[in-house]
């Protein structure tokens, strides 16, 4: 490979998200194929299970419920339906999330959170206060609250990650909410749990501190270094109730911000030595400045949100190295999604009304993509991000969606469920020779595809996750296996369809569904595999 060829590589691997090159890992072997793949077209892959980036945290792949539209009541909570159990839990959406098997999701907000009062919603049902919810201009009855949600946490087999009000609340009131949730008995809060009928503490270990508190949207939005020292001092009141908690800072609400990245900064320098990881937020919009409607743009956008993970983990180390902290801090991801169509007048506004219809996006078939690659991403950034959640469960920018009768599959639940389903063990460190590639912009390009994998060692399972970006043609990836190649193909599925825009919904379910891909062929060490256009595929192999 000549030394100009060589940089070219490097450049398309970088694009793609490889974190190794194929040239540092397998030196002659890779030179001597290029001109052969470069010829061919192919897009060849080095797989080799004994390289790996990082153990994967399942609570990556996690969700988000907010007191937001019909987010909670209509959502998972309604008593008043035939569909719900005698706890008023919708027994359909129960039932679809064991089956996705969620492992955390955050709760209660989101910009709902900082003007909430976590006493107006525990208690006697007939005490609790119906309250407006500035955020939103909604009305919250107040009917589910915190043992609510931690008893529907146990149904639905997942974890919370409970947020606490820093904007209207105080950092005593935090502690005061811990000391509610964690403490067993003898003391003010735990007692008055116990009078309100839960003998057992619920252990909460999860929690963030606020919520997009840089914005000037957020109910008591503040300057960084106010932030930081609240930050600060919840966390420390915090931990003097229960030393085993895992607390998330609020970071920057995008890179959108004008203090994006400076705010991370001021606020670390702060409450660093207090807290476990910072928080991250991404939608991710088909329209205006971003795309121009463009969706070969669109589905790279993934590749912003890997570029957002490393900006702000540089920031961490930044702080970390100025402090002389022997401690290094994870990221949580903790909203994401695509949203963009349901984003102001009515969609936004609950005219003070209960359980008003808000953010109800309606999800097709390129949206579904993008989620694709943006699991790439999040596998690819395992190192560091330990928890993300895609933003939201049910009926608000949601892959669930329900009605009086029933639900339907949003397009995006397909490869958030293969996530869940299907990655597992160690993220592999995968090296991509010879990417095709797109502009998206005048500096940056796109590989046509873009692949993430995992390795579990318990049982030799081997899972590769491929979106193809192209919109017009099926583009060709070998996969050349180092070391003893998989050859039993376990699971081979595809999602795709002719129209980028087609959606599901209660009228048509099954417009945009996965079905059977072609099942790889390996011989020789090598595995062809054919990705059709607008796609996004999972292949399994058991060794």
């Amino acid at each position: 490979m000549s030394h100009r060829s060589r940089r070219r590589f490097l450049r398309e691997v970088a694009t793609a998200g490889a974190v190794v090159t194929a040239d540092r890992f397998f030196g002659s072997l890779a030179k001597a194929q290029t001109a052969t793949a470069q010829a061919s077209g192919v897009t060849r892959l080095y797989l080799d299970t004994r390289r790996t980036r990082a153990t994967l945290d399942r609570n990556v792949f996690g969700s988000f419920l907010e007191h937001l539209g019909r987010a909670i009541y209509e959502g998972i909570y309604d008593p008043g339906s035939a569909l719900s159990d005698s706890n008023g839990f919708r027994k359909d959406v129960l039932e679809e999330i064991r089956k996705l098997n969620v492992p955390i999701v955050r709760y209660p907000g989101g910009n709902f959170v900082s003007g909430y009062n976590w006493l107006d919603g525990v208690g006697p049902k007939h005490d609790r206060p119906r309250v407006l919810d500035k955020a939103w201009n909604a009305l919250n009855s107040n009917q589910f609250g915190t043992n609510e949600f931690l008893a529907w946490c146990n149904a639905a087999g997942t974890q919370p990650l409970l947020a606490v009000n820093l904007g209207t609340g105080t950092p005593e009131e935090a502690a005061a909410l811990v000391e509610y949730c964690n403490v067993e008995k003898g003391t003010r809060w735990s007692d008055l749990r116990k009078k309100h009928g839960v003998a057992e503490p619920h252990r909460v270990q999860h929690w963030c501190l606020g919520n997009e508190m840089d914005g000037p949207w957020q109910i008591g939005h503040m300057p960084a270094m106010e932030y930081g020292l609240k930050a600060a001092d919840a966390g420390r009141q915090m931990r003097y109730v229960d030393g085993g908690l895992t607390l998330v800072a609020c970071g920057s609400s995008g890179p959108g911000m004008s203090t994006y990245l400076e705010w991370d900064r001021t606020v670390l320098e702060q409450c660093y030595p207090y807290v476990d990881a910072i928080s991250l937020h991404r939608y991710f919009t088909n329209e205006g400045a971003e795309t121009g409607g463009d969706s070969t743009k669109f589905l790279a956008l993934n590749l912003s949100m890997e570029k957002q993970i490393a900006e702000v983990a540089s920031v961490c180390d930044f702080v970390r190295g100025r402090l002389k902290s022997p401690k290094k801090l994870w990221l949580s991801f903790d909203e994401w999604n695509v949203w963009y169509r349901a984003r102001k007048g009515s969609a936004v506004d609950g005219n003070r009304q209960e359980a008003p219809h808000l953010l109800e996006e309606v999800y097709n078939l390129e949206d579904a993509l993008l989620v694709g690659g943006c699991i790439n991403t999040l596998l690819r950034s395992a190192d560091r991000v330990r928890i993300g959640c895609l933003a939201q469960l049910v009926n608000v920018i949601a892959p669930l969606m329900t009605n009086a009768s029933g639900l339907v599959l949003q397009t995006i639940l397909y490869p958030y469920s293969w996530a869940l389903r299907y990655a597992g063990g160690e993220v592999l460190e995968l090296a991509v020779e010879d990417a095709a590639a797109y502009e998206i912009s005048a500096t940056e390009k796109a590989p046509y595809l873009d692949v993430a994998g995992t390795y579990r060692g318990t049982d030799g399972v081997v899972s590769l996750f491929v979106l193809n970006r192209d919109l017009a043609k099926a583009r060709q990836l070998e996969v050349s296996w180092e070391g003893k190649a998989a050859t039993k193909v376990s699971t081979s599925l595809v999602l795709t369809g002719t129209d980028l825009k087609a959606v599901n919904d209660f009228g048509a379910p099954n417009r945009v569904v996965p079905k059977d891909a072609d099942k790889p062929v390996t011989s020789g060490g090598r595995t062809m595999i054919e990705v059709p256009p607008r796609s996004y595929s999972i292949f399994q192999w058991q060794s």
